[in-house]
């Protein structure tokens, strides 16, 4: 970890050297000096990283490393700080003469040389006591840049799904005879699965809510996660979510008890299931039992996993509880296979005899622990299929259980131990998140770019990089896959409890990062990061730092009430070196944001979300020069000079407007526009006059622009340029306001108006030509496109090469877009809403459709029937209809999709569904099971 540490500041050193050697001046010298030993540092640190747990003495020293390194960085920060609050104020005294300027610098850098003279004697010091105390075994070793390689760009096989579990399927089975056994009376039922961590309580309970005729056995489910953290209205709004509409308002207002008894009223009428996975605390139970009706319907069940059966008989009795066993060595030694050879091509490996006879010492060693297993195989798959290699982490694994009891967590601290430095803190900075939680894959890769984890590699793109580095965490089964985009990468990760207390734990011993609630109430002096995930009730953030220095790095919070308006001016001295500022439900009110955080010139992160309050940028904003990511939920004001901030990379502001710049400021200061960011790669932003040069087109290493409110105003012939320049583009979304006419949005697309029909200048071949000529968007895969389009472009050669995904919303088409949309030949995901379509009837031909995975319409109005002819849509597994209220039969076609696992019909499709259950049979059978 402290090899991690040194690196990424002698590369960040290394860089400022470059960039700024004039500033420096006559401390370059030591500047230099300082990084020379960083890097004879980071040669020694691999070897004594490795060996701090096995030896108090190493442990000392990579400390002691690990804090000179921190003061260093802050004393460096801290001296470019001073000289930019130099440079503003010199540039407000412009008529000074230069030399009083000179004067001004000299303390500045008196004092930078000064603390770097000492921080070097200090380095000395400690790299000297290496033969003082017998550490002279601890040897360099080569560049780690060739750890990356080996991975670099690896196409891996996915995670082992639940269902491909070995061992479980007899508990499977078992379990769900209790979910769906007959019952008497009409009471509610408690199941229980209890057993240790790691044991796979969560992979069997998720195995059986998949299960199709499980979910065609009840009429509505939903699936929580409790963990340690357990808030009742949050787990209350999160079932009520899943079973139920409920107003932004009502999300908003309602408290535990209103929503309670709205949730329990809706589930009295129904056969529900509901999974409450990871309960830690009788209490949960008693707390909630009330809003789960107790008379319902047949067979309503409440699913609970927990490690302890006391928790399990509190809620139920003993014979609706499964307690899982361990794995037997046969079922040990499948599973481990499965993880330790995956990739290799071949379902059944052939082991040397050597290797075979290591079976039994690895077996033995998991002790039937399922996520013991996977993690260890995992581990051995980057390894040498040798038997001395296969020997030495085994030996590795003895010392670890040789620690304590818990053999699950010593086989996890040798996995973790075995990463690169790079893999290290990605892995660790995981535990922020709060247990249980769903991790953004996007926002995760992010946050690691501002800490500066990311290491270049050659002229790949640093997403991509990052991104490679949470596949090698994945198939090390040190994350695991939430959910997947469209194109098959990773949408969202999650962390087992288990790994994640490893995570914390790790990071509190290196120093890394503190979560609020773990500090004792002395509070660390030195916290380099502070995650919050409670609500500050009696204090704000300001009570956990009154006692620290003013090194704070990254300042995560999850909870409101954080960062308080009367608190800022105390605050400013704590966090004046802050890169990462991320707030999760945090209120301003209708406030601006502190006018001087423009101080913090050292942010790469600022992220606000979960408050839709107004919100107010200060002109200070455009001093943030290091800025790398903005994200604001918010409805909110953007000041122009947002342009200047040129290593923006994520900009993803959908509810904000960029404020135009006056003429004057354009004669004083020049002109200011998006084009100055070039390394943009999201763009997320309310349209405006920045659109209306060619701007957007200069910004050829997009990925991904979101324009929510395209104005007709902007729609000229520069715009549509733009767009088609824009080739590097994967994900597109577009729309134009809903107040605007078909005629002013026509006449904005160079056509011709015409009372009764619209018709195309010589210019263009169809209505959209001018918008999107998309025939070289080869990476494009997914495009959303919400307005009035009315007719679809029939050649095939418009649309994206490779369209994996297509959204189309109030576009009040009247031909039936099937009979176009059916030739895409990647299409995967397809949803119409909002009237998108105004005609009756919908067609998918034979033939049609053959890749589509996934349909969804809601709110069709006008929509009667979807007729599937046989033979379309033969990949289809999830359907949607919802709210298409004149749809009152569901077409026989429908029930014959063999490969469908999801069918919803929410306010659509009432009349065939009375129907089919009254006449039961085989349609009945199937409809129930796929039913949700």
């Amino acid at each position: 970890m402290a090899e991690g540490t040194v690196t990424f500041f002698a590369e960040k050193l290394s860089n400022l050297i470059l960039q700024q050697a004039s500033v420096f001046g006559e401390v370059e010298g030591q500047i230099k000096l300082l990084r020379n030993e960083l890097e004879w540092m980071r040669l020694f640190l691999r070897d004594a990283d490795s060996k701090r747990v096995y030896d108090e003495r190493v442990k000392l020293w990579v400390n002691q490393i690990r804090s000179a390194t921190h003061d260093a960085e802050d004393v460096v920060d801290e001296f470019i700080l001073n000289m930019d609050h130099r440079k503003r104020r010199l540039n407000t005294l412009k008529f000074l003469p230069t030399c009083v300027g000179m004067v001004d610098k000299l303390p500045f850098i008196h004092k930078l040389d000064s603390r770097v003279k000492d921080i070097n004697a200090m380095i000395g010091a400690i790299m000297a006591n290496r033969s003082k105390y017998g550490l002279e075994d601890l040897t360099a070793s080569s560049s780690s840049t060739a750890d990356q390689a080996v991975s670099h760009k690896e196409k891996r096989a996915p995670v082992v799904e639940e269902s491909d579990v070995v061992g479980i399927d007899d508990g499977a089975n078992k379990v769900k005879q209790m979910l769906m056994m007959k019952v008497e009376t009409s009471t509610r039922s408690v199941v229980s699965i209890v057993g240790m961590g790691g044991l796979g309580k969560t992979t069997l309970a998720k195995k059986v809510y998949n299960q199709r005729d499980v979910q065609g056995h009840f009429d509505c489910k939903a699936w929580v996660y409790v963990s340690q953290e357990f808030r009742a209205r949050e787990i209350l709004l999160a079932i009520a979510l899943q079973v139920m509409s409920l107003s932004d308002e009502e999300k908003k207002e309602m408290g535990e008890d209103e929503l309670g008894k709205k949730l329990c009223g809706y589930l009295g009428e129904k056969k529900y299931l509901v999974v409450m996975d990871d309960v830690w605390s009788s209490e949960v139970w008693s707390r909630l039992q009330p809003h789960f009706p107790d008379q319902a319907k047949d067979g309503s069940i409440v699913l609970i996993t927990t490690r302890n059966k006391e928790i399990a008989l509190h809620a139920t009795s003993e014979e609706f509880i499964y307690e899982l066993r361990h794995m037997n060595d046969d079922e040990s030694w499948q599973l481990f296979l499965k993880k330790a050879f995956r990739g290799t091509g071949t379902t059944t490996p052939t082991l040397t005899t050597e290797l075979e006879e290591l079976q039994e010492k690895i077996v033995t060693k998991c002790k039937g622990l399922p996520l013991a297993i996977v993690v260890l195989g995992g581990l051995l798959s980057t390894k040498e299929k040798t038997k001395q290699s296969w020997e030495k982490v085994l030996a590795s694994v003895e010392w670890h259980l040789d620690q304590g009891p818990e053999s699950c967590m010593g086989i996890l601290a040798l996995s973790y131990n075995d990463l690169p430095y790079y893999l290290k803190s990605c892995f660790l900075y995981c535990g922020i998140f709060p247990e249980d939680s769903e991790i953004d894959a996007g926002h995760l890769i992010k946050l690691w770019l501002a800490e500066g984890f990311i290491q270049r590699r050659g002229k790949e793109r640093l997403e991509d990089i990052a991104e490679d580095y949470m596949h090698q965490l994945i198939h090390r089964s040190l994350i695991q896959v939430a959910d997947r985009r469209v194109d098959g990468r990773v949408e969202s990760c999650r962390m087992h409890d288990l790994l994640r207390d490893l995570a914390v734990s790790e990071a509190k011993d290196a120093n890394f990062f503190e979560v609020h609630e773990n500090m004792d109430s002395t509070f660390p002096i030195s916290i380099r990061r502070l995650v919050i995930h409670q609500n500050l009730i009696n204090h704000d953030i300001s009570h956990c730092l009154h006692n620290s220095s003013s090194g704070l790095r990254s300042l995560v919070s999850f909870r409101s009430g954080t960062i308080r308006k009367k608190s800022w001016g105390y605050l400013r001295e704590h966090i004046k070196l802050l890169t990462v500022l991320n707030l999760i439900e945090e209120r301003f009110g209708r406030h601006m944001l502190p006018r001087d955080i423009g101080q913090l010139i050292h942010l790469k992160l600022l992220f606000i979300a979960g408050s839709f309050d107004k919100l107010k940028l200060p002109s200070s904003m455009d001093r943030l020069v290091n800025l790398q990511s903005l994200y604001l939920q918010n409805v909110c004001n953007i000041p122009h000079s947002i342009w200047k901030l040129k290593k923006l990379r994520h900009l993803e502001c959908p509810f904000s407007k960029v404020s135009s710049q006056s003429q004057i400021n354009k004669c004083v200061n020049g002109y200011l526009g998006v084009e100055q960011l070039t390394n943009l790669q999201t763009l997320a932003l309310e349209g405006g006059s920045w659109l209306e040069r060619d701007g957007l087109g200069k910004l050829t290493q997009l990925r991904s622009l979101e324009l929510p409110d395209c104005s007709t105003s902007y729609l000229r012939t520069e715009f549509f340029e733009s767009i088609a320049k824009l080739t590097a583009l994967e994900s597109l979304f577009l729309s134009f306001p809903k107040e605007h006419t078909k005629k002013a949005l026509v006449n904005r697309l160079g056509l011709v108006w015409e009372k009764k029909n619209v018709t195309i200048d010589h210019h263009n071949k169809t209505l959209l030509s001018r918008l999107m000529p998309f025939l070289h968007h080869v990476y494009l895969y997914e495009l959303s496109l919400d307005g009035m389009l009315e007719k679809l472009p029939e050649q095939i050669e418009f649309y994206p090469p490779k369209l994996l995904r297509l959204d189309l919303w109030r576009c009040k088409l009247t031909d039936d877009p099937m009979m176009i949309l059916k030739k895409l030949p990647s299409l995967r995901m397809l949803e119409l809403g909002l009237d998108a379509y105004v005609g009756k009837k919908m067609v998918c031909s034979s033939g049609g459709f053959l890749q589509l995975e996934r349909l969804k319409l809601y709110e069709l109005n006008e929509l009667e029937e979807l007729i599937a002819e046989r033979g379309a849509m033969s990949s289809l597994k999830t359907l949607e209809i919802r709210y298409c209220y004149k749809m009152k039969k569901l077409h026989h076609g429908l029930l014959e999709l063999t490969n469908l696992e999801k069918l919803s019909l929410r306010g659509s499709c009432h009349e065939s569904i009375k129907e089919i259950e009254e006449a039961g049979g085989e349609d009945w059978d199937k409809l129930r099971k796929i039913m949700c």
